[in-house]
């Protein structure tokens, strides 16, 4: 059984997701591969007590490189999921925030 926070990784903050959150109400989360759309949204509305309009997941490949030897192509890293979450433009999650 998979608790709500085995389900939400990390909080994914760039400069896009900076802007996502000013303007569109969207938050990133890196979540488990296993994760589905209604298992998110259950997480973040128990998590941060908000109200999830719509949960879009992306499935993010790892990044390749090529050997220098042999020059055959690796996997530096393995990819992972990342779920855009939408809220209602009433609500808010503190931590992508700045200084308040």
């Amino acid at each position: 059984m998979t608790t709500h926070f085995d389900i939400l990784r990390k909080p994914l903050v760039t400069e896009k997701t900076n802007y996502q959150v000013s303007k569109l109400h969207q938050y990133v989360f890196e979540v488990a591969k296993d994760a589905t759309r209604t298992q998110v949204k259950d997480a973040v509305e128990t998590v941060f007590d908000v109200k999830v309009l719509r949960v879009n997941i992306i499935n993010v490949a790892g990044k390749r490189h090529r050997r220098a030897r042999s020059r055959r192509m690796e996997l530096r890293d393995t990819g992972h999921k990342k779920a855009i979450v939408t809220l209602a433009a009433e609500n808010r999650i503190p931590i992508f925030e700045g200084v308040e």
